[in-house]
């Protein structure tokens, strides 16, 4: 349940001498087409729910386009992650922006017409997320080819940084267009982020690592040996796709629920933006810590999104849910960094982008579910039982990787890093938190 991770490397005497990241022409393009794209992704979420909402008012016609944009992009992760460490990954990355501007473009002007069509909505939303299939998996090499190796810390340190900013920025931006403009032109400046980020992408010079060649399946059953190969990877893993599951349930729920109340669509924008906060926050203090058990700490803190989603069922008063959902994504965006410094200082660098294609399949895979089960479950029991026992799944599955030996021994002096690895493929030990 991650970014982009890029290997953990030990501080030497001459790390005050370093050239700062953004010092480097090629990863300076990269972080500002990055970072552009990311402010285009920001407003999208808000846009979309509220613009279906109101066109049809129906939670299951949400879950349909967001199962559409889920759905390939989960089944063609691991395809993706081969592609990325097989072949030119800013030619990939480059190609997947192109084809999802287009894609923007369509919807946009699909949601500025008076009577937009789901059906062709749908159609839109699963191109974006086969595209986003094969990108994904792309930013770890991307970030590795575009600076020195003692300045990837640094580097993922910013991309997680400015990221998290976008997220802050997006959901008030999205407010602005959907209440001025119209929720279409959020699309729009997303399609417009796309270009911007493909042109930046095409003067930007990477390094790569070859990969001996091997056929397809060779390459995907060596990804998938490296995540099995790790018990605290793989449990951990369970964990994350419930908390992406119990997501799914609240953004589906969620804008109709709150659609009735006293603040209506204002409410669920500040809902939202309170998460931006939060992930911002909690990336700059994970960027600050120090955690001897990493891995065990983050899966711990993912526990606080139960709180957001009794309180949504409980209709409680909106302040403490705004308050809830911002300390829940704020405990997310402390995991992320502390999560991806863990897998990246343990995964060998040829196999990262296929390891961390699979990170993202299965955290992700009980999304299209939650979508699925979700307005179901609403319809023949009210929206409040699916929110309770999305919490209680969350908190038992969290909480129960402390039971697992690997998640309780994987520390940052390395005892469990060079798991599933010869000694000559382990990466240094210092696993020190970054956001990434």
């Amino acid at each position: 349940m991650t970014t982009t991770p890029p290997p953990g490397t030990t501080p030497g005497p001459a790390a005050g001498k370093r050239r700062h990241p953004l010092r480097q022409r090629p990863f300076r393009l990269l972080f500002v087409g990055r970072t552009l794209s990311a402010l285009g992704d920001a407003v999208v979420p808000a846009a979309l729910a509220i613009a279906i909402t109101d066109a049809t008012g129906s939670a299951s016609a949400l879950a349909v386009v967001l199962g559409c944009a889920m759905v390939p992009r989960l089944l063609l992760l691991p395809v993706g992650g081969v592609i990325a460490d097989r072949f030119d990954a800013r030619k990939v990355a480059l190609v997947t922006d192109l084809v999802r501007c287009v894609t923007q473009v369509f919807v946009g002007l699909e949601l500025i017409g008076s009577d937009p069509s789901i059906l062709l909505l749908a159609l839109a939303e699963t191109v974006g997320g086969t595209a986003s299939a094969f990108s994904i998996p792309t930013a770890a090499p991307l970030v590795a080819g575009t600076v020195e190796e003692d300045g990837l810390l640094s580097a993922n340190s910013l991309m997680a940084s400015a990221q998290n900013a976008t997220r802050l920025g997006g959901p008030a931006l999205a407010g602005l267009l959907i209440f001025t403009a119209g929720p279409g032109w959020a699309f729009l400046l997303d399609a417009a982020s796309f270009a911007a980020s493909a042109a930046l992408l095409t003067v930007v010079r990477v390094r790569r690592t070859p990969i001996p060649h091997r056929s397809m399946r060779a390459d995907l059953v060596q990804g998938w040996t490296e995540v099995r190969g790790r018990d605290w990877y793989w449990t951990s893993l369970i964990a994350h796709a419930t908390w992406n599951g119990a997501a799914a349930v609240l953004a589906t729920l969620g804008p109709l629920i709150v659609h009735d109340r006293k603040g209506g669509n204002g409410m669920w924008v500040v809902m939202l933006e309170a998460g931006s906060v939060g992930l911002l926050v909690g990336s700059l203090l994970a960027a600050r810590a120090r955690l001897r058990r990493p891995v065990l700490t983050g899966n711990l803190a993912l526990t606080s999104y139960a709180l957001p989603l009794v309180l949504l069922a409980a209709g409680a008063p909106a302040w403490t849910l705004i308050a809830s959902y911002g300390l829940a994504l704020g405990a997310l965006g402390f995991f992320n960094p502390v999560w991806e410094s863990y897998v990246f200082a343990s995964v060998p660098a040829g196999v990262l982008a296929r390891v961390t294609s699979y990170d993202w399949l299965l955290s992700l895979a009980a999304m299209p579910v939650g979508y699925a089960l979700a307005p179901l479950a609403s319809h023949a029991l009210g929206p409040a039982v699916p929110l309770y026992v999305a919490a209680a799944l969350v908190a038992a599955l969290c909480l129960g990787t402390a039971a697992v030996p690997g998640v309780r021994h994987a520390t940052t002096d390395g005892t469990a890093a060079a798991e599933g690895t010869t000694a000559a493929e382990a990466v240094p030990e210092d696993t020190t938190p970054a956001a990434v």
